[in-house]
């Protein structure tokens, strides 16, 4: 089983490239954007919570991205593994999945960080915003408030992973397929 978790910063490609990843390895994609949105378009109570947060360009609380995440694992208790695109995002994030993941006997194989500059990202997600309609791309006060946010809460989790040996950077700019073949690659590699 693989367990992979890829992230980085807003716009960096995560769920493009998880895609692929999902495709490759025959995994299920947890992709918490998807989650919330669901939530929310279902207007469900952890949705409409979620909701709040997200217009403000804040992290939604462990609390209510957990549950969410928690009930998309045990919907596939026959997957071949999974890729967390977009969670976690912080150190206690991290402990509680590795808890939660531990208590099926799972653990996470590794983690991917896609690394982009942040110039290129705020046009990434401007473009974005604009074909999509989602606010929170379209503002630059709250694509920096989301940069910040993933500089203060999220970086640290390469520390994290470092510590054990399951953290890999993988250049995140070029072709869509370029990229794709850096992450084959480093799965490859390291399992």
């Amino acid at each position: 089983m693989i367990n992979l978790i890829l992230f980085g910063k807003p716009g960096s490609g995560k769920g493009t490239q998880a895609k692929f990843v999902k495709e490759k390895y025959d995994l299920v994609h947890i992709s918490t954007g998807d989650v919330f949105r669901f939530n929310i378009s279902k207007n469900t109570d952890l949705g409409l919570l979620a909701k709040s947060y997200m217009e403000k360009g804040d992290l939604v609380p462990d609390e209510v991205t957990i549950k969410m995440l928690e009930s998309e694992v045990e919907n596939f208790p026959n997957a071949k593994g999974f890729i967390f695109d977009g969670f976690p995002r912080t150190t206690t994030q991290a402990q509680i999945l590795d808890n939660f993941l531990d208590s099926k006997n799972m653990s996470i194989s590794m983690t991917i960080a896609l690394d982009v500059d942040e110039d290129l990202l705020i046009d990434r997600l401007i473009k974005r915003g604009k074909e999509s309609g989602r606010i929170d791309d379209q503002d630059r006060s709250k694509i920096q408030n989301r940069f910040d946010e993933y500089n203060n809460k999220t970086a640290p989790l390469i520390n994290f992973y470092k510590a054990q040996n399951k953290f890999f950077k993988v250049n995140g700019v070029g072709d869509v397929d370029q990229i794709s073949n850096r992450i084959f690659n480093t799965i490859e590699k390291k399992t």
